[in-house]
């Protein structure tokens, strides 16, 4: 168990997917895990890190989910997806700087390297559980696990 009564994350499962379900870890924790292991994923680790500080400085973050090929054993992801769940608060047009480019997905794909979604937690429907649950399908309709980021409480 981690500082803030995290749990360290689950190893891969036979396919190299984490075990379905929403597994919550820090950032540290999340790049310790899945970003030391290849050039190819320090680059996307330092990518997320990057959306992951610019997104937090809003104050407008609910949930920062991480799903994909990054937080699978893939050797070599291309990128990181990220699901954003921002408060109802949260207003695109007040956004600047890099943090606009975050919120329109092909600017976020070509500027940061990685695929952004993002919703008000409004606009979670039906529920903001199965908003963040739905992540977790893959392709071929199976599910893997996703990660939730979340801070340490002290």
């Amino acid at each position: 168990m981690l500082a803030g009564g995290i749990v360290e994350l689950a190893e891969f499962n036979d396919v190299g997917d984490l075990p379905v379900g929403i597994h919550q870890a820090t950032l540290d924790e999340v790049l310790r895990r899945f970003a030391a292991s290849t050039p190819q994923r320090n680059v996307v680790g330092r990518h997320l890190e990057r959306i992951y500080r610019i997104t937090r400085a809003t104050g407008h973050v609910a949930r920062f989910i991480v799903f994909g090929s990054f937080v699978t054993s893939k050797p070599e992801p291309n990128d990181a997806d990220v699901f954003l769940l921002m408060e109802d608060t949260f207003r695109v047009g007040e956004v600047v700087g890099e943090a606009e480019l975050l919120f329109d997905h092909a600017a976020a794909q070509a500027h940061f390297g990685c695929s952004v979604f993002w919703l008000r937690r409004f606009a979670a429907l039906p529920t903001e559980k199965d908003a963040v649950e739905d992540w977790q399908i893959k392709r071929d309709k199976t599910r893997r696990g996703i990660v939730e980021i979340v801070e340490v409480s002290s």
